[in-house]
């Protein structure tokens, strides 16, 4: 899943208040700082990593990924059985409530699934325009019947947008008043949320796992600027902080009363580029530009060598990733020459930087000063956080780094939002190609594990080969937490398994 949309608070807000290193907090509510407040808790209404990230933990899914990232579990549905054809889902759901104590039935799974592929807010509808009909013959059943097999249909359950909501609870209160305070199914509900500063949750007493739940409340506090938000760990002012600073990881494994966790993740940083300035629009620009941007060097210096070069919008170690993708060398000369041929001589680029992102400005102006090199002007344009998903979204830039963290176990969720032509313009890259439209969408329904393979392959191939946009680095989870803090753990799709959390 994609990043954020970071809201900025005032720097008076953000203003460190005196406080002894190591100071201990309120007992069993564990207070993480991020880099910026949610923007909804309409599961299908966001694409963000800030927002699922907290609704994980409020909502609870059919099918849930393991702690490991690696297979699929049950969640509200018990188990499962798949027809011989694998065009019938029959899924038993478990004795469960919402967090008004009303029960989860599959009347609630079903309008869960039918907003999702239905709704004009859901940013994820083609993925599940495969879903033909579902049959709910009693409040334990779920039948869904897929219009063709699809190999994927099973690990898009356990997207975070298929969240079971509750359908008695969305049509009383309405979709916007729901976003803001939901009915829960997971281990928290949503007790407050402080706009552009926290998102308050407490223990759900509901949840069907309640007894493993050990923290009585989650502070999600949004402190945009890195520096302050590391301050704040050190000054013993938080439990946990996400997104740690490369540049200050080696410092804070040198504190004792701190531990900086790397979890493997799924993460891909990338330069993403806009297909509708007509230079960009040029394939042979494309390819220019990725040869003009020394990717090594952009991991030694912006991430002290913990990342590593990505050569596939398929992350290393995620199913039918190609480790032989190719890697274009680093040759400015041939990239301006390039231009020059391409009738783009003196190109002049705008570069949207999130400001007060300390990875992301340093990006920024390694990038400019090697573009430079190849006859390429960049003019960085500093946005306030709070405003570059717009942007983004409305394709007010050239270009710009974003990243995205995988949500299920199977590529169709990452290829069908960064190739398949969706609602999302191929992460608002606006890159066009019918052939690799029609390739991801024949993948999705191949059942042969080879042929898939050798699909997911030539969609790789293709997307570097025009360079939909320039693969960067791979890099693992960054976070911290005071000592007294167990079992804080990411998985590698980002999920954080707060039911487990401890204060000491």
């Amino acid at each position: 899943m994609i990043p954020r949309n970071l809201i900025r608070t005032t720097l008076g807000a953000l203003a460190l208040s005196v406080a002894l290193p190591g100071a201990v907090l309120a007992d069993g509510v564990l207070t993480i700082g991020r880099v910026s407040d949610s923007t909804t808790f309409d599961p299908i209404a966001t694409a963000q990593n800030l927002d699922f990230w907290v609704f994980m933990n409020v909502y609870d899914q059919l099918v849930r990924v393991d702690r490991t990232g690696t297979k699929l579990e049950p969640g509200l549905a018990e188990s499962w059985e798949v027809s011989d054809d694998g065009l019938t889902y029959t899924f038993t759901m478990r004795d469960a409530k919402f967090s008004d104590g009303s029960p989860i039935t599959s009347e609630d799974a079903a309008y869960t699934l039918s907003r999702i592929r239905d709704s004009e807010l859901s940013l994820w509808s083609d993925t599940y325009t495969i879903i033909d009909s579902m049959e709910t013959p009693d409040p334990k059943t779920l039948i869904v019947t897929l219009s063709a097999a699809s190999a994927p249909f099973l690990s898009t359950l356990a997207m975070p947008g298929t969240a079971v909501i509750s359908k008695a609870g969305m049509e009383e209160m309405g979709e916007e008043a729901y976003a803001e305070n939901p009915v829960a199914s997971g281990a928290f509900t949503v007790k407050e949320w402080l706009r552009g500063d926290r998102v308050v949750l407490e223990k759900n007493p509901e949840y069907w796992e309640a007894d493993r739940v050990q923290l009585d409340g989650v502070e999600w506090i949004a402190v945009p600027d890195d520096n302050t938000r590391m301050l704040k760990m050190q000054a013993g002012e938080l439990d946990a902080a996400i997104f740690v600073p490369f540049s200050r990881i080696e410092e804070l494994q040198g504190d004792a009363n701190l531990k900086v966790l790397l979890d493997p993740s799924t993460r891909e940083d990338a330069l993403l580029l806009n297909h509708e300035n007509p230079a960009l629009a040029k394939p042979e620009v494309r390819v220019a530009l990725d040869m003009a941007i020394d990717k090594q060097a952009i991991v030694d210096a912006v991430t002290f060598g913990i990342g590593e070069v990505a050569n596939s919008y398929i992350p290393k170690g995620a199913l039918y990733y190609n480790a032989d993708n190719l890697r274009r060398p680093y040759d400015p000369e041939k990239a301006k020459e390039m231009i020059e041929a391409a009738g783009e001589s003196g190109l002049t680029l705008d570069y949207m930087v999130n400001a007060g992102d300390e990875v992301d400005e340093q990006i920024a102006v390694l990038v400019q000063q090697q573009l430079a090199q190849a006859g390429v002007t960049v003019t960085l344009q500093k946005i306030d956080p709070s405003v570059t998903w717009d942007t983004l979204v409305a394709g007010d830039y050239d270009l710009t780094v974003n990243y995205w963290t995988n949500d299920i176990l199977d590529p169709d969720q990452k290829t069908t939002f960064v190739l398949g032509h969706d609602v999302n313009l191929n992460y608002y890259t606006r890159y066009e190609n019918e052939e690799v439209k029609q390739l991801v969408a024949d993948a999705r329904v191949e059942t042969d594990p080879a042929k898939r393979e050798a699909m997911y392959v030539k969609l790789q191939e293709t997307a570097k080969a025009e360079v939909n946009w320039i693969d960067l680095y791979y890099s693992p989870y960054r976070n911290v937490t005071q000592s007294y803090v167990e079992n804080f753990y990411q998985n590698p799709l980002g999920r954080f398994f707060l039911e487990d959390t401890v204060k000491k």
